[in-house]
């Protein structure tokens, strides 16, 4: 419990110092991150989640399968470890406002993907939306283009 948060607190100093923007690859990790926390909130492992989450990422950042799989094992491990959400948001700060809807919307899309929302899935993706300042109504209009027809 203490070295988790002797690690919130080194990187909510480290976030303070304002040692530059993230490079593009932390960036990439974070957003994959977040992607496994929806997948991960129900607590159960499903293939359509799976499969919905790296086609996400190869839409979201323009990479391939196999990168987009190679993220993702990355993403799986750091986000088992993570002490917060606040681990992977605090790094997209440097993103646009549409970036910042897409990413909400590709985590309505692995939500949805196994047919079940989950309240937690519903959950996480609402936090992350407060924390990298998507206004409510973008969150809806996100969650409502994400819902099967």
């Amino acid at each position: 419990m203490f070295k988790k948060l002797s690690a919130l607190f080194k990187a909510l100093q480290h976030d303070a110092s304002g040692f530059g923007e993230p490079d593009t690859t932390t960036i990439h990790l974070a957003m994959a991150s977040l992607l496994c926390e929806v997948s991960r909130a129900d607590r159960q492992e499903d293939p359509a989640e799976q499969a919905a989450k790296q086609h996400q990422l190869t839409l979201l950042l323009d990479i391939s399968d196999d990168d987009a799989a190679s993220l993702l094992q990355q993403a799986t491990e750091r986000a088992e470890n993570a002490v917060s959400l606040y681990d992977f948001t605090s790094k997209l700060r440097s993103l646009q406002p549409n970036e910042r809807y897409l990413l909400i919307e590709a985590m309505w899309e692995v939500a949805y993907a196994d047919g079940v929302l989950d309240p937690q899935e519903e959950a996480i993706i609402r936090q992350v939306a407060e924390l990298i300042y998507v206004d409510h109504a973008e969150f809806i209009r996100a969650k409502l283009a994400a819902q099967p027809q």
